[in-house]
């Protein structure tokens, strides 16, 4: 598994982010992707030991395209220099929640869990709820040792405890969010040995499992949205 290639052939995508060049180097890109599915693949069978959700997946369905919506950015650049997955019991799709690998050469790589959108206002509020009823439980996910030494929970949150709920909740800071997730960074030098970085991120992506849980246990009846 030639994990140097990815991150050389992003490297040199991001350093001539055009057309052009992207189209002139098809070969590189498949070589690249290739490796990128093969790592794909050894974490789903490393991350299903401890969680079988998700070994249906074909590392295939579950990677983003490196193009980007550039309709309302300043920034005009074509393609995103980054190979992205969800791994999760529903492919790639948001919900339910899962393993996300970003590798964006520069350090700028990282492992994530939980819940990154926050446009979906029903599944916000059903983490919310689930949050508010269970508070012990919530406090037992983000305090375990393994979490604590790992992670810090993110996301995109209000300035105020919404209406509906109690401004004194024990978990008041948490009710605040829009959206719940973990990131956790990956060396480029890390990522040039497979077998460590495999080793490194089944182990944190095992830690993520009862913070993903809890999520998922809310979100359950959850229903994307259908596109107009």
């Amino acid at each position: 598994m030639n994990t140097e290639l990815i991150l050389n052939y992003l490297t040199d995508l991001e350093q001539n982010n055009c057309r052009d060049w992207y189209h002139g180097h098809k070969e590189e890109y498949k070589a690249a992707n290739a490796e990128f599915e093969a790592l794909i693949q050894e974490l789903i069978l490393r991350i299903g030991v401890t969680d079988s959700s998700i070994l249906h997946n074909e590392p295939k369905d579950l990677t983003f395209r490196l193009t980007r919506d550039t309709r309302f950015s300043h920034d005009k650049s074509p393609y995103n220099p980054a190979f992205r997955a969800h791994i999760a019991p529903m492919g790639k799709l948001p919900v339910p929640v899962g393993y996300y690998l970003m590798i964006k050469p520069g350090g700028r790589s990282f492992l994530g869990g939980g819940l990154f959108a926050d446009m979906f206002k029903d599944a916000t509020s059903m983490i919310r709820d689930h949050i508010a009823k269970h508070p012990d439980r919530w406090e037992t996910v983000i305090t375990a040792p393994g979490f604590t030494k790992n992670f810090t929970v993110s996301g995109t949150s209000l300035k105020n405890v919404p209406a509906g709920y109690d401004k004194t909740h024990p978990q008041a800071q948490y009710l605040k969010y829009k959206s719940w997730y973990l990131e956790y960074p990956i060396s480029d030098e890390l990522l040039c040995s497979p077998e460590d970085f495999l080793a490194l991120a089944a182990d944190v992506f095992t830690q993520m499992q009862p913070f993903n849980r809890f999520l998922n246990t809310a979100l359950d009846g959850f229903k994307m949205p259908e596109r107009p």
